[in-house]
């Protein structure tokens, strides 16, 4: 199995290659224009070679055909050292050349790589949106938010700034190899040999920072998480008084991360320092021994600068390969982890989902449910929930009642042979996934909302959305007067998450918000926990008045229930009680306690 995962994430990278699609001529016209300029540069020390050896001093042409024949009709020798610009300006041709082409390859490589990038992430965006709420669930925040902009962000850099140098360093080591060979086999072997050795350390280190990187990474997610976290949570700091506890809790992570990066940083520094020794070593070699060829006439002067130009062109890259090695680990494990989220399947809908109304009767049957590992959540639960009715559930903390709702919704699938959910006698695990929550409104107890203004708030994903009727709705969630006490009224920004307003605000907001979707079955998941009995009562009756469809309230206050056509009592995952209130306070159980404890 380690095998199998470690070949995966050597070859993460490479699965990037379908995002290219459409912009692959960018990246190979990119590639051919590196390899040109490479080539233009190249030809800059063989001009000297020839001005110095052939020009200046008296050595024979050593050109290509059709150049010497150009050089002879010119005047040769003699018309060259009085025109020596043309030395000069033949180094100048190639330079422009070099310029041009890395210009092009630059400009090719940029759309490319953005464009790549831009595909990437709305790949990563789309592919979390239809992910199971179950991943949501055992996944941090900060470490999804992490992966999707720093890791995007590794690899955009790389494709941009290091895909051209592995290119260059291939290459180099190539040319400056081939071109040393010709000049002189001997000095070229002692080049040759340096090069197994830079290579070797440099493998040795991509390994080590590969490890190292992996761990920097998950830490840097785990800081984004802390913070977050914290950002999300800011109320409850302030209000305990924990302030100093998460300082100290983010300077330990921080510290630890800063600590990794550290290391990380000395291991670079003995890497790219063996680097330079390396380099410098060899051209102090290669210069002691040119010049003792120079002296016995095994090589001219001219073909000695150009080989000490080809040298330093070819120790820069070879230096370089232990950069660019490490810049590849940690491209790879950006992508490995890019890829976890990638490779993570999608929530399925069922082959040839159904699409029937919605508006009929609930039906769970001998329900049973846990959560991974756990203990049963839900077990043999059966009740009905007759069309248009308004049905209550009541239990303690942890009974199931949610548990309840996340399945009706599909937020988490039942098992097969753990019961069926049924609505009109259809099984919802045969419906269609959008046409079930479509029709089905849900208000958390934490209802989460937008950093968008209250008009905004209410009309979400609603089909109209004018003031008129985003305030009808307002008016039965009894929002409208306090809404129009802000000064901008129902143009006021209600910050994020609706940090700006109260908790009851925030619940009926999204109660507005639900109602004015108008689904036939409605869902109110102790979403009047946080306001006043008086408005809660306000609230009840105007749902009673002007809703219509199957109301399902879930709450903890026998008041918000009384009401109701029918009470599910839950106790510890199994139906305890059922009835109407007035059944309910008639026979000894759950519900008689807690209303005579409310009542008191």
């Amino acid at each position: 199995m380690k095998k199998k995962e470690s070949s995966k994430k050597k070859s993460s990278i490479l699965r990037f290659f379908p995002f290219t699609r459409g912009l692959r001529g960018n990246f190979l016209l990119a590639m051919a224009t590196v390899i040109l300029s490479a080539l233009a540069s190249y030809m800059t020390p063989q001009v000297v070679r020839v001005t110095v050896d052939s020009v200046i001093n008296n050595q024979p042409f050593v050109l290509p055909g059709f150049l010497l024949r150009w050089v002879e009709s010119m005047g040769g020798r003699e018309f060259l050292r009085q025109h020596i610009i043309v030395c000069a300006g033949a180094a100048l041709f190639f330079a422009a050349i070099a310029g041009a082409a890395n210009y092009v390859s630059r400009m090719n490589l940029a759309k490319a790589c953005e464009g790549t990038v831009e595909r990437l992430r709305n790949q990563l965006f789309s592919h979390i949106q239809r992910l199971p709420y179950a991943w949501h669930n055992a996944h941090q925040t900060g470490d999804i938010i992490q992966r999707c902009t720093q890791d995007v962000e590794l690899i955009r850099v790389f494709v941009n700034d290091q895909l051209t140098t592995v290119v260059r360093t291939v290459l180099s080591i190539l040319i400056s190899l081939g071109l040393m060979f010709l000049m002189n086999v001997q000095l070229s072997l002692i080049v040759l040999a340096f090069i197994p050795i830079v290579i070797g350390y440099s493998m040795i280190f991509f390994v080590i920072v590969g490890k190292k990187f992996e761990q920097a990474d998950q830490t840097d997610g785990q800081l984004t998480a802390l913070v977050q976290e914290n950002l999300t949570g800011v109320r409850v700091v302030r209000a305990f008084g924990r302030e100093r506890f998460e300082i100290d809790r983010f300077n330990k992570k921080n510290q630890e991360f800063a600590d990794l990066w550290s290391h990380l940083g000395k291991i670079l520094g003995v890497d790219w320092g063996i680097g330079e020794l390396f380099a410098g070593l060899q051209a102090l070699v290669i210069m002691v021994v040119g010049v003792f060829f120079v002296e016995n006439g095994a090589i001219t002067e001219g073909e000695f600068l150009a080989f000490t130009a080809y040298n330093s062109m070819l120790a820069w890259p070879v230096a370089q390969l232990g950069r660019v090695l490490s810049e590849l680990s940690k491209t790879s494990i950006s992508a490995t982890r890019i890829f976890e989220i990638l490779d993570a399947p999608e929530e399925q809908d069922c082959q040839s989902p159904k699409t029937p109304p919605i508006d009929r009767d609930i039906v769970f049957d001998h329900v049973s449910f846990r959560y991974g590992e756990s203990g049963e959540v839900l077990e043999d639960v059966s009740f009905t929930i007759p069309a248009g009715s308004t049905f209550g559930i009541l239990g303690a903390t942890g009974s199931g009642k949610s548990t309840l709702i996340y399945l009706l919704d599909r937020l988490y699938e039942l098992p097969a042979g753990s019961g069926a959910i049924t609505i009109g006698g259809v099984d919802i695990r045969r419906m269609s996934l959008e046409h079930l929550r479509r029709n089905i409104g849900v208000v958390l107890q934490e209802p989460y909302l937008f950093s968008k203004t209250f008009r905004e708030s209410i009309a979400e994903g609603a089909s109209r959305q004018d003031l008129d009727t985003v305030r009808r709705y307002a008016r039965m969630a009894v929002i409208d007067d306090a809404i129009e006490g802000f000064a901008q009224g129902y143009e006021t920004p209600i910050g994020e998450r609706g940090v700006t307003i109260s908790g009851g605000q925030k619940q009926r907001v999204a109660i507005a918000r639900m109602l004015m979707q108008d689904t036939p079955i409605k869902i109110f998941d102790d979403s009047l926990s946080a306001v006043d009995m008086e408005t809660d009562q306000k609230i009840r009756q105007s749902i009673q008045e002007n809703v219509h469809g199957t109301t399902i309230l879930i709450a903890h206050r026998i008041t918000t229930l009384m009401n109701a056509d029918r009470i599910l009592v839950l106790d510890k995952g199994r139906v305890a009680q059922m009835g109407t209130h007035q059944e309910l306070i008639a026979q000894e159980g759950i519900y008689k306690r807690i209303f005579e404890l409310q009542k008191a």
